[in-house]
């Protein structure tokens, strides 16, 4: 008599993925906590979607690596603000005047030829070989740091390091002189971050933005008196000789005061929480120090400090991967969602410190590449060997989701990092 085995039950249907909206909102804590589920749902539905940012901005969002690497790399899409057009430049060009036109006139803004005459002026100054024969001083000053931690118990991590180390190497590197880096103000630069003429913070956001601009001022004023061979000094010497306007010279050390210190502070940030959440990798970069540049290059692509680059511009209706997009209508890249991409790195939601290769986007691509990158690799490997090897039992002292992201419309970080540890070596 044979046994008739019973059928095997039907696999249930996969369910389908509910549709995106239009535009898709990047807005609220949940998305700012953790992106890349949205991202991942974005990527399967396609390259470019039309997104919704809490200012009320719309742009077009570029989220797969391919996609992603192609965009920084197109001709057609330029970064000056005089090609948004007026439905973008309502909402997104919020800084006034004369500022707008006296701070925004930096690399991020520029096309060529402009941008390539500006550029030719900091690559020198950020240059690898360089920055490998300061690491000696970078690693003082994140020791000095860590000193001034308590022995042992709990401490804030951004407070008592992240905030400090960045904005204390920018200053060698580009040669602003000890009384005016003492003097910064950190929360100038908050002056990037989105706040329209009826919000609230209005008032506050225009007096940092006043207080930058004198404290540049300042400094043009002190490198002319005391000229050095430093970037600051070359930079003066430069608008001296006509070489470049006052907007330009002003707004390239605006760029390099903010754009120089608060990203590496919140790579810093994104690098330590990555590292808590997989206590084994932590344990493993302690005890093999040599891993250390290759961990980074992973650190930065699983969460990258700057999640979304700036705006880019079509100064003609076009089409981009399959999308059609109007003049003027700004498109940005989401560098996060590229370096998550499964068709590039494989596993890529995992943590794998032996990654290699390893073409992350953390830092762009094309033209527009971060031309501090080397500084910045080099930052970030002395402060986490730093901090792992003189904090033992490192270790995160809230909740993991306690953790309160900043609200920053194209970066990503927290303002503070509760840490516990054993002792302090």
């Amino acid at each position: 008599m044979t046994i008739q085995e019973p059928p095997l039950p039907a696999a249930e249907p996969k369910p389908r993925p509910q549709p995106l909206p239009d535009p898709v909102p990047l807005t609220g804590c949940p998305y700012k906590s953790n992106p890349y589920p949205l991202y991942e749902r974005m990527r399967e539905a396609g390259p470019v979607h039309r997104v919704l940012f809490p200012s009320g901005v719309q742009a077009w969002l570029v989220t797969g690596y391919d996609a992603a690497h192609a965009a920084l790399n197109d001709d057609r899409l330029g970064k000056n603000h005089d090609r948004g057009n007026e439905r973008w430049r309502a909402r997104a060009s919020i800084m006034p005047e004369p500022q707008h036109s006296q701070l925004q006139v930096h690399l991020l803004h520029q096309d060529p030829p402009r941008h390539t005459r500006m550029r030719r002026f900091v690559t020198d100054a950020f240059t690898p070989r360089r920055i490998e024969s300061l690491r000696p001083r970078f690693q003082e000053l994140a020791d000095a740091l860590i000193d001034a931690l308590p022995e042992s118990g709990r401490a804030d991590l951004v407070a008592g390091f992240a905030a400090h180390f960045p904005f204390q190497v920018l200053a060698e590197v580009i040669g602003l002189p000890h009384h005016l880096a003492a003097r910064f103000d950190r929360d100038w630069g908050k002056v990037v971050q989105p706040v329209g003429p009826t919000d609230p913070g209005r008032p506050l956001y225009e007096a940092r933005l006043h207080g930058l601009q004198s404290y540049i001022a300042e400094v043009v004023a002190h490198k002319r008196q005391h000229w050095d061979d430093d970037l600051l000094s070359r930079l003066v010497v430069a608008r001296d000789r006509r070489e470049l306007s006052q907007e330009e010279l002003d707004s390239m050390i605006f760029q390099l005061l903010v754009a120089g210190q608060e990203p590496v502070t919140n790579q810093i940030t994104t690098a330590l929480i990555a590292l808590f959440r997989h206590p084994d990798q932590l344990a493993r970069l302690r005890d093999e120090p040599d891993l250390l540049p290759r961990a980074v290059e992973e650190l930065l692509r699983y969460d990258s400090a700057f999640e979304l680059t700036t705006w880019r511009f079509l100064d003609q209706d076009d089409n981009l991967h399959g999308t059609d997009i109007p003049a003027g209508d700004s498109v940005i890249v989401s560098l996060c969602a590229a370096n998550r991409d499964p068709r590039r790195f494989p596993d890529p939601d995992s943590l794998d410190l032996d990654r290699t290769p390893n073409p992350h986007l953390a830092f762009g691509h094309g033209i527009h590449f971060c031309p501090g990158a080397a500084l910045a690799r080099a930052e970030l490997q002395v402060a986490l060997d730093a901090l792992l090897t003189r904090l033992p039992g490192l270790h995160l002292a809230i909740r993991d989701e306690d953790i309160e992201w900043i609200p920053a419309v194209l970066g990503r970080g927290t303002n503070h990092l509760p840490v516990g540890y054993d002792r302090r070596r």
